[in-house]
């Protein structure tokens, strides 16, 4: 390519803007090489294609001077100040740089106010936590009575998903909803190391030993998970355990924020594990509980189910894992997550059931209906672990007694109790303790049975647990249960026993249990 017009002239200019002229390498490096009229004549002989350009014009209206670089084989204008592209107007960036320069600095600016406001907010969760650390909430008076968020009629729903997250969130606005200290999760972090200390694993949480700033040995249970149904088991324990106090029930401290990294409940540290542990667990040997104390335990918990049904609360979760021993063997009922209020003025609530195997009502297994005397059955389970020393639930024992609630009733119809008690408790070599375990295992047997109306009240539980134990002998019903009948057909049968089949064994076991696993201890 050769410009014709090395020189040119406004004159020129004015007929022809910019000519280039197209002809072969060959002719072109000859041209080069020696310039004369003869070669530049050879090389248009070859033939040539003739390109017109613009830019030129513009060029010298902007006070420049055409040219064409062999450098870059394009057009330039000569400048006074320096050569330019097209004119002395232009800044000398193409537009594609011009567009890249552009691109480049929005993607600067958007990253700097993500990280400002990454900043910001990191600002203002640091300051929210440390506004609630160990912050403590005024204290609402709760009356159990009060049943003002529940239905008045006799089917009572759950509690709906609208109101609770409103009634959690409050915690962040200092509301007197929760009388109970708040905590920040670093705060726990720190006490429990990182939660590197487990204590056990529960039915809703991994449980942690943790010692406060103020000295305070503390629990701390992590939530599995951050669902809808764990917030509500959150709150629910929250509002149960805020206002309660029973020397037999365990105590909340305080918990997180539901706006809090994770969802922790912090309770006192009870150091002798749970009863569970003393009957079948790691701490039953070499020491297993002797029978005083195993009936004072037996007394302590019905003491603190019976204050919770007077107090219109199911505990739903009764179970010797739910029952935590501390130094002294003083009983501290735990685990408050599926506990529910119950109106004073209703005889059940509907609800779908919880609990765990072995220990759940059939009448609420089968037909959804929720009372206080759900609580009853349960227990009748504990008395016979007491007893028995044996597991609710053991699946290497034969199919008919897998399930122990099932066991025991079989037992004590068949007139076969020595079959079922621990041998070890002096059953068969002190006629004292034989006595009261027959005591305990016939009022075990009424806690067992199918229909919830002959089930003693927590109440009636306790006086006759202390008649036990203060050897004042109180008679049972006489047609509810009389298990030291001898002869006849079917000793001690159960009045009205339906045909049903057990409710919780892994053979009829058809929905999953909330609690699930034998350790939630703290």
């Amino acid at each position: 390519m050769i410009n014709l017009f090395r020189s040119p002239t406004k004159s020129m200019l004015s007929r022809i803007i910019w000519m280039l002229f197209v002809i072969p390498s060959c002719a072109l490096n000859k041209l080069e090489e020696s310039p004369s009229q003869d070669n530049l004549e050879n090389a248009l002989d070859h033939g040539f294609e003739l390109g017109v350009n613009n830019d030129c014009s513009q060029c010298i209206e902007s006070g420049g001077a055409c040219g064409y670089s062999q450098k870059s084989r394009s057009f330039i204008c000569y400048c006074v100040d320096k050569p330019h592209n097209r004119n002395c107007r232009d800044t000398g960036l193409s537009t594609a740089a011009k567009a890249g320069i552009g691109s480049a600095v929005g993607l600067v600016g958007v990253i700097l106010i993500a990280m400002g406001l990454f900043c910001l907010y990191r600002r203002r969760r640091k300051t929210q936590s440390d506004q609630y650390t160990s912050k403590d909430l005024p204290v609402t008076s709760y009356s159990s009575r009060e049943t003002s968020s529940y239905p008045t009629s006799t089917t009572i729903s759950s509690s709906s998903n609208h109101s609770l997250l409103p009634s959690i969130s409050n915690l962040r606005n200092g509301s007197t909803y929760f009388g109970v200290q708040v905590f920040s999760y670093e705060e726990l972090e720190e006490a429990t190391h990182n939660f590197s200390r487990e204590l056990g694993d529960g039915g809703f949480g991994t449980v942690y030993y943790g010692m406060l700033k103020d000295g305070r040995a503390v629990a701390v249970k992590r939530l599995y998970e951050r669902s809808l149904k764990r917030v509500e088991q959150f709150k629910n324990e929250i509002e149960i355990l805020k206002s309660l106090k029973h020397r037999n029930l365990v105590i909340l401290y305080g918990c997180t924020s539901r706006h809090s990294r994770e969802l922790l409940l912090v309770y006192e540290y009870i150091s002798n594990g749970t009863l569970a542990d003393h009957l079948h667990g790691d701490r039953a040997q070499p020491r297993p509980l002797c029978w005083p104390v195993r009936l004072n335990v037996a007394i302590e918990t019905a003491s603190a189910l019976s204050f919770l049904h007077k107090s219109g609360i199911i505990h739903r979760d009764v179970k010797t894992t739910n029952i935590l021993l501390d130094d002294e063997y003083t009983v501290k009922v735990a685990d408050f997550g599926l506990s529910r209020l119950f109106p004073m003025d209703q005889t059940h609530i509907s609800t779908a059931p919880q609990g765990t195997p072995g220990y759940v009502d059939p009448e609420y297994y089968q037909c959804y209906r929720l009372n206080e005397k759900s609580d009853v059955y349960s227990f009748g389970v504990v008395l016979t672990e007491l007893i028995s020393s044996k597991e609710a639930v053991d699946i290497t024992r034969h199919r008919h007694d897998i399930n122990l609630a099932n066991m025991a009733v079989s037992k004590i119809q068949n007139n076969a109790l020595h079959e079922l008690v621990d041998p070890s408790l002096g059953f068969a070599k002190d006629p004292e303790v034989k006595r009261k375990m027959m005591a305990v295992a016939e009022l075990a047997f009424r806690c067992l049975q199918q229909e919830r109306e002959v089930r003693p009240s927590m109440d009636e539980i306790v006086e006759i647990l202390k008649g036990i134990k203060g050897e004042n002998r109180v008679e049972s019903s006489p047609d509810v249960v009389d298990i030291e009948r001898s002869g006849g057909d079917d000793v001690g049968l159960l009045r009205h026993c339906h045909s049903v089949p057990p409710p919780i064994s892994p053979e009829t076991d058809k929905w999953t249990s909330s609690s699930d696993t034998a350790a939630s201890s703290f």
